[in-house]
């Protein structure tokens, strides 16, 4: 995981997301998911290109069954992206970086 990302677990959810002081874009994924892993170096990529407007998380939802239940994530990757607390876009299956880019943009 990129310096610039947070890790976020059933554990921290809370503080880390729902209570954070700017947006913060969540990606849920899994080890052994390959579109996930295609994913990895553009979600890297926003993080570094947007830290100072947007925190970027990564929740696996293999060892952090919780919140993927709650948020009801059924397929991944699905990247869902708060603002003061509340959902306000998700994004299921592998996008490209325009695509995400665009998304963060819109929500800001």
């Amino acid at each position: 995981m990129a310096e610039n990302m947070v890790q976020v677990t059933d554990e921290n959810f809370e503080t880390a997301v729902l209570m954070a002081d700017k947006p913060v874009l969540v990606d849920f994924w899994a080890e052994w998911c390959p579109p996930c892993k295609m994913l990895e170096p553009i979600v890297a990529k926003i993080a570094a290109e947007y830290q100072d407007r947007v925190t970027v998380g990564k929740c696996n939802t293999e060892s952090n069954p919780q919140i993927p239940s709650t948020y009801r994530i059924t397929a991944i990757p699905t990247l869902i992206l708060f603002k003061n607390g509340e959902e306000v876009e998700r994004i299921v299956g592998y996008r490209d970086k325009a695509a995400l880019e665009s998304a963060i943009d819109s929500n800001l």
